[in-house]
C-alpha cells in the first residue's frame, strides 16, 4: 500500500500546545520502539528504502518502506509479528522482494527510535487525516538526537486535506516543513557512529566534530536527469521537485529543529545554499515560461520577496566573512561595521509561518494540488501554457538558452562601460543561463556541455566577486561619513573593481569563443 503525509517540526514553544490537543481527543499516548537494518554498506538506504520492527504496547509489527512518486508518497507494508525477529519471506509478490532479492549482506541493526506518539483523527471538508505527534529519539550507537514532529496521514479523501490542515496547524503553532523521515535521519546518524567509532582514540574528539558538521552540513543543488521525449510540464516538475528539496531541507536547518548540538555548523552557507535553490527554481520558471504551467503571480512574487530578505541577511556574513578579511590583510586601519539593524534574521525568515506556508503552497503544487486560499499567502494556480509536441524538448530549450547566451556575451563586451545595475543585471541572467543548462544538460553531448559550462562557471565567479565588492563599496561610502579610514576601503575597491572589469570583458569574449554546448 501506498501512505501520503506531511511531516513537520515542532518547537519548543508548541510541544506542550499540540500534546494537549492531541490528547483531548481521548486518545492516549502509546510507545513506539522501533529497530532499524540495513547491510554494513547501505544497499537499502542508498535505494531510498528502509525495513523495521517496531513494538507498538505489546504487539511487533514489520514494515517495509520506499520513496514513492513524489516528496509526500511512500511504499509502506506492514506485517505483523509474533516475535522481533526479520522474516523476509513476507514479501513475496511486493514491490519489496525486487529490493531483497537484489541485496548482498547480511541485515543488521543499524539504529533505533524510541518515541511517545500520540494521535487522533481530524475530518475536513476534503478528507480525514491522522495527526501524530511524536516525542522522542533516534539512537546509533553512543549518538542520540531528539525527536518532535507531527505528522499529518491521509485516511481518505484528497491529498489537498493535508495541506489545509498542515498549513493552519503550521500558522497556529509556528510549525517546520521536514521532508527527512526517521530513517534518513537515523542512516545519517549511524554513519557518523561508524566514523566516531572507527577513529583511533586519540583523534575521536576531532572526528566527532567533523562528523556533526557533515551531519548539518548545506543541502547542495543535485543532479537533474531529463528524458528526450519529456514534456515540458513533466520537466518542470521534476526540477521543481529537486530545487523544493534544496530549499526546504536548508530552511529547516536554519530554523533549528532537531536539537541545538548542530548550532555552530548552521549560518551562512546554509543561508547562500537556500538561496541558491531559490534562484534555480526562479530560473526554471523563466526557462519553461509559455511551455508549462507556473505557479500564479503572487506565488512568484513571494519567491523574489523571500530570495530578497534571505540576500539582505547575507550580505552582513559577505563582508565581514569574505571582504574584510582582504581588506584588512591589504592595511585598512580598523572600521566599524554597522549592525544588523533592519537586515532580516535568515534564522527567522525561515522559520516564519509565511516563508513556511509558502513551501507548502508550493509543495502542493509540485504533486499536483491547489491548496485553499490563506490570509498568508494566495493559493498557487497556474497559467496557460502552449503545449509543445512530444520527443522536441530540446528545441525550445536551446531556442531560448541560445536567446540568453547571445545576449550575455554581447553586453559582456562592453562590461566596463555599464551601469552597476546593468551589470549586476548581466551577473542574474549569466545565472540563469548556467542553472538553465544545469536543468537540462541530459539532452545534450556531454562532451559539448563541459567546456562551455567550465568557461561559464570562471565568468559566473567572476560576476560574482564583482557584485560583493560593489555591495561593500556603498557600505563603506556610507561609514566614510564618520570614519574616515573607510575611505581605504572605497579607494582599494574601487581600483580592484577596475582590474576586475577588464578581467570580467576577457571572460565575456572567451564564453564567446568557446564551442556553444548546442552544436
Amino acid at each position: 500500500m501506498q501512505e501520503q503525509e506531511i511531516k513537520l517540526s515542532v518547537p519548543v514553544s508548541a510541544r506542550k500546545a499540540i500534546a494537549a490537543t492531541l490528547s483531548a481527543t481521548g486518545q492516549k499516548r502509546i510507545r513506539l520502539r522501533a529497530m532499524y537494518f540495513d547491510t554494513p554498506d547501505r544497499q537499502l538506504a542508498r535505494q531510498h528504502a528502509a525495513i523495521r520492527l517496531r513494538q507498538e504496547g505489546r504487539k511487533w509489527v514489520q514494515t517495509f518502506k520506499m520513496a514513492g512518486k513524489d516528496a509526500l508518497t511512500r511504499v509502506e507494508l506492514n506485517h505483523p509479528r509474533n516475535t522481533p525477529q526479520l522474516d523476509l519471506s513476507v514479501y513475496a509478490g511486493t514491490p519489496a522482494e525486487t529490493v531483497f532479492a537484489h541485496l548482498k549482506g547480511e541485515l543488521a541493526l543499524r539504529y533505533e527510535t524510541d518515541v511517545w506518539r500520540t494521535r487522533c483523527e481530524i475530518r475536513t471538508r476534503t478528507g480525514t487525516v491522522e495527526a501524530a505527534y511524536d516525542d522522542g529519539f533516534v539512537r546509533a550507537g553512543d549518538l542520540e538526537l531528539p525527536l518532535h514532529e507531527v505528522e499529518f496521514e491521509l485516511l481518505s479523501g484528497r491529498v489537498g486535506a493535508l495541506f489545509t490542515l498542515a498549513k493552519k496547524w503550521t500558522v497556529q503553532h509556528k510549525l517546520v516543513l521536514d521532508v527527512r523521515s526517521k530513517a534518513e535521519r537515523g542512516d545519517r546518524l549511524a554513519n557518523a557512529a561508524a566514523a566516531i567509532v572507527a577513529a583511533p582514540e586519540a583523534e575521536r574528539v576531532q572526528v566527532r566534530q567533523d562528523e556533526i558538521a557533515r551531519y548539518w552540513a548545506p543541502t547542495l543543488a543535485d543532479k537533474v536527469t531529463l528524458a528526450p521525449r519529456a514534456t515540458p510540464g513533466q520537466a518542470l516538475d521534476i526540477i521543481t521537485a529537486e530545487c523544493f528539496d534544496q530549499i526546504v531541507r536548508n530552511a529547516a536547518a536554519l530554523s533549528g529543529i532537531d536539537s541545538a548540538v548542530g548550532a555552530a555548523t548552521i549560518g551562512a552557507e546554509h543561508v547562500h545554499q537556500l538561496r541558491v535553490g531559490m534562484r534555480r527554481l526562479r530560473s526554471a520558471w523563466r526557462l519553461f515560461k509559455g511551455w508549462a504551467p507556473l505557479p500564479d503571480e503572487a506565488a512568484q512574487e513571494a519567491a523574489a520577496e523571500y530570495f530578497g530578505q534571505f540576500g539582505e541577511a547575507r550580505d552582513g556574513d559577505v563582508l565581514g566573512d569574505t571582504v574584510v578579511p582582504i581588506l584588512t590583510a591589504a592595511g585598512m586601519p580598523p572600521v566599524e561595521l554597522p549592525q544588523a539593524g533592519d537586515a532580516p534574521d535568515a534564522a527567522v525568515v525561515a522559520a516564519s509561518p509565511p516563508f513556511q506556508t509558502w513551501l507548502l503552497d508550493l509543495l502542493a503544487w509540485n504533486v499536483g494540488v491547489r491548496p485553499e486560499p490563506t490570509p498568508l499567502l494566495a493559493p498557487m494556480t497556474s497559467v496557460v501554457a502552449v503545449p509543445l509536441q512530444p520527443g522536441k524538448l530540446a528545441t525550445p530549450v536551446v531556442k531560448r538558452l541560445k536567446k540568453w547566451h547571445k545576449r550575455l556575451v554581447e553586453d559582456g563586451r562592453r562590461f566596463h562601460r555599464l551601469e552597476d545595475e546593468a551589470r549586476h543585471d548581466l551577473r542574474k541572467l549569466a545565472k540563469r543561463l548556467r542553472y538553465g543548462l544545469s536543468f537540462t544538460e541530459s539532452l545534450f553531448d556531454a562532451d559539448h556541455v563541459k567546456p562551455y559550462r567550465k568557461r561559464l562557471s570562471v565568468l559566473q565567479d567572476a560576476l560574482g566577486e564583482i557584485n560583493d565588492l560593489v555591495v561593500a563599496r556603498e557600505t563603506y561610502l556610507t561609514l566614510a561619513e564618520t570614519q574616515p579610514p573607510a575611505w581605504f576601503a572605497v579607494g582599494w575597491i574601487g581600483a580592484r573593481l577596475e582590474v576586475l572589469y577588464k578581467g570580467a570583458e576577457e571572460e565575456f569574449r572567451a564564453l564567446d569563443d568557446t564551442r556553444p554546448f548546442w552544436k
